[in-house]
């Protein structure tokens, strides 16, 4: 397989695992809100942008959002809510950027990272995914001698991007056991094309989440060597939604709407069945798929302590130079 210059390795998944694997296109969503335009309700007090651009990824993780769009929790604050499916979290950094999105899903290390590097002012509106067993693994091809991630010493390991949670998570991982990764040990890899990446000898292990951990071992690809939703790095904080300073400060009240219907969700979601039932609806699993994945926490607030720690094992293997105050980049509007 192809490598391209930064060691992204692409493919199509098998024909055996597309049913599971096959990510929706990048489209948009439509959830009904007040307004046709960017303007806010007549009173003064409703959201200044009625109709927002969301970033979002065809994962467990973004359940809640998919369940405030579908059970009008977003409508009910007055907002529409358009969703871009994205690939990983420095595409969604890039976007923020750009203007491109209002507010976007993404992965913690890369918001971190970027806001440190002053890519991008983040501001985080609301907590997404917290890891709990088997929502992200270390993988490799069943036929490998590997059983432990000591085993992966020199070894190639596919990620969806470098430098960013899954890097971090095998990296923590891997020290427990008394083995280093650095940056030349990972080659990016999309996610849908990970099962093809370990058949073909592509890599030697991929570090993959839900719903992909239980597609490849469903499909026969691969196996589970490393479960990084236990300790070391049981319970971490994945990914939350964030936003740029400027749009924060400039739309406060779309800020808070957002919010609120989102802690309606999150707290929704913590019901497995309200997720099982949900998942079906934004990626191509079938219900009987989605009722056998391994499931994370939905976190309802944002908390600087749980963030505190993805700050402090990114100073760990070197992410960052510098502490990141967490606090003043949590975006607090109240009910």
């Amino acid at each position: 397989m192809a490598r391209g210059a930064r060691g992204r390795l692409r493919g199509s998944p098998p024909r055996t695992v597309l049913p599971v694997l096959a990510l929706l296109a990048a489209t948009t969503t439509g959830c009904g809100g007040s307004g046709d335009g960017a303007g806010g309700g007549a009173d003064g007090r409703g959201p200044e942008k009625t109709r927002i651009t969301v970033g979002t990824m065809p994962v467990a993780d973004t359940a809640p959002l998919q369940l405030a769009m579908s059970k009008g929790f977003f409508r009910a604050e007055g907002l529409t809510v358009r969703t871009t499916t994205l690939s990983g979290g420095a595409e969604s950094v890039n976007r923020l950027r750009a203007g491109a999105l209002d507010i976007s899903f993404g992965n913690y290390v890369s918001y971190f990272l970027a806001h440190a590097n002053k890519a991008v002012d983040v501001r985080f509106v609301s907590d997404a995914f917290a890891s709990a067993p088997r929502t992200h693994a270390v993988l490799v091809p069943k036929d490998s001698p590997a059983r432990t991630l000591k085993d992966l010493d020199g070894k190639k390991i596919g990620v969806n991007t470098k430098r960013n949670i899954s890097a971090l998570l095998v990296q923590k991982a891997g020290k427990a056991e008394g083995v280093t990764f650095d940056d030349d040990d990972f080659a990016e890899i999309d996610m849908p094309a990970m099962a093809t990446a370990l058949t073909s000898g592509g890599v030697d292990a991929v570090q993959a989440v839900e719903p992909f951990v239980s597609a490849i071992e469903e499909s026969g690809a691969g196996r589970v060597v490393a479960d990084l939703g236990r300790p070391p790095t049981a319970g971490f904080p994945i990914a939350g939604y964030a936003t740029t300073a400027s749009f924060a400060k400039e739309h406060p009240r779309t800020v808070a709407a957002f919010q609120r219907a989102m802690a309606r969700a999150q707290k929704q979601a913590a019901r497995r069945a309200t997720v099982v039932d949900t998942l079906p609806d934004y990626t191509r699993i079938t219900p009987e798929q989605a009722d056998r994945l391994s499931l994370g926490g939905y976190p309802v607030a944002l908390d600087p302590a749980r963030l505190r720690r993805v700050v402090q094992l990114m100073r760990e293997f070197g992410y960052l130079e510098r502490n990141v105050d967490v606090e003043p980049l949590l975006v607090r509007t109240g009910p």
